[in-house]
């Protein structure tokens, strides 16, 4: 019974903090650490202080990437790609949105692309519907194949402390093609979606008002970063930037070039991925502020950094109160989860995607189920080749950028039906995480 109480406990606090925001979520873990510790009389758990400083790291670096214009010079180039070959956008713009995640770290960068995708559409006459919910799902699935991502690192975090550790290179061995594969299984279903334009009543009676019909197919202002002159800082900055990825991709592949320090039995060990990626990230961070013209007080206001804090707030509250939990009780959990887990082998995919949804964050839901799944016995080749399965939160179209992407499309066709969970992004999403686990799953074996 006690159990019990604590689960509802969580998912009350989880339900309740995820409709208040992130900053809502980790207030409100605040009230069930108190039921748990002063009222049920567990012991507390520990907040993940080596994660939190590694998003803190990852924040930094991202936010002064975006305050250098280096992250505009990304988006132009993504622009150019998708208007030079418009006929294949339901196909193009999932992977580019999925390739931009990848080098950036963050989905948010999708925003910027949402007008372009649609502008190209529209002209093409292809219902908007399809490149744009492909795009928008693919851009979170590229969460959890970037070497700069708090998810990955979250992962590599955790998994260092373990006798199995993983690498940055070693996950992304994995996670790259595997979500890239979801990727394009979700543009590839979505080409003959919906209805064509022509043959859409309803699209054809709104356009029928010539006022919606210059809307429709007007142009939209501001947008087109193809034609927009960037600084020469920008190029820096984003040169400086993706030149530190490499830098992690290198170190995280060859341990030996990192320095080597002795552990508790005097053996020299190479210094851990975690110090070493949150080191680079704040390097980067530094020669992007020095030679790139950014001032320190200019990258707080911008929406990368604005969203990173939030995540780290929201994971320390959540994370700290799901450990409190779990360790509590996981003596009696650890042999039915493990038994469950050993049996089905999905189940834990399963668990990592609907906490996902509950939590809707790709980081905050591995660093809550993943020291969980390891405490009971879950394999880490499981763990890795299900990466993709820790974006769930398009299953309710809640998100920021499953709304912005309503939002862009002017044709009304992106959109949620009559009884929600009909929407545009549930079957890309749906296809593209399962996809993404298949192939993980697969290739985590083959290799590993």
């Amino acid at each position: 019974m006690l159990i019990l109480l604590g689960f509802i406990v969580l998912m009350g606090c989880l339900v309740v903090g995820v409709r208040k925001g992130g900053l809502g979520l980790a207030a409100v873990s605040g009230i069930g650490l108190i039921i748990f510790i002063f009222g049920m009389g567990l012991k507390p758990g520990n907040p993940p202080v080596d994660v939190m400083l590694t998003i803190m790291a990852v924040v930094t670096c991202s936010g002064f990437l975006q305050a250098s214009k280096g992250l505009d010079v990304m988006l132009k180039y993504a622009e150019m790609f998708l208007r030079s070959n418009p006929k294949y956008i339901t196909i193009l713009a999932p992977i580019t949105t999925w390739f931009l995640t990848v080098l950036c770290g963050t989905g948010h960068v999708v925003y910027a692309m949402f007008p372009v995708i649609y502008d190209i559409a529209i002209k093409q006459n292809i219902r908007p519907e399809r490149p744009m919910a492909s795009a928008s799902v693919a851009s979170q699935m590229g969460v959890c194949a970037s070497p700069a991502s708090v998810a990955v690192v979250s992962a590599v975090a955790i998994l260092a402390a373990t006798s199995h550790p993983f690498g940055v290179m070693q996950i992304l061995s994995i996670s790259i093609p595997a979500s890239l594969c979801g990727a394009f299984a979700a543009g590839l279903w979505s080409l003959n979606r919906g209805k064509d334009l022509e043959k859409d009543p309803e699209f054809l009676a709104m356009i029928a008002d010539p006022e919606k019909k210059a809307f429709v197919y007007g142009e939209i202002e501001g947008q087109n970063l193809a034609n927009k002159t960037l600084p020469a800082s920008a190029y820096r900055a984003a040169g400086i930037f993706l030149l530190g990825i490499v830098a992690i991709a290198i170190f995280g592949s060859f341990p030996q070039l990192l320095p080597h320090f002795p552990n508790a039995k005097g053996v020299l060990k190479p210094l851990s991925m975690t110090p070493t990626i949150q080191l680079l990230m704040l390097a980067i961070a530094t020669l992007i502020m020095l030679f790139c013209n950014v001032k320190a007080s200019d990258v707080a206001s911008g929406s990368v950094f604005k969203s990173g804090m939030v995540a780290i707030v929201s994971v320390y509250g959540v994370a700290w109160m799901a450990d409190t939990y779990f360790s509590a009780y996981l003596p009696i959990m650890k042999k039915t989860l493990s038994e469950v887990v050993l049996a089905y082998p999905w189940m834990y995919a399963v668990v990592l995607f609907l906490v996902s949804k509950l939590i809707n964050s790709q980081a905050a839901a591995v660093t809550v189920i993943v020291p969980m799944a390891l405490s009971v016995g879950v394999d880490p080749l499981l763990i890795v080749g299900f990466m993709p399965a820790c974006y769930g939160y398009f299953v309710l179209p809640t998100y920021p950028s499953d709304l912005a992407c309503i939002g862009f499309d002017r044709s009304g066709t992106t959109r949620i039906g009559k009884y929600i969970i009909n929407h545009s992004f549930i079957m890309p999403g749906l296809i593209g995480v399962a996809t993404g686990c298949f192939v993980g799953y697969i290739l985590v074996h083959l290799i590993y």
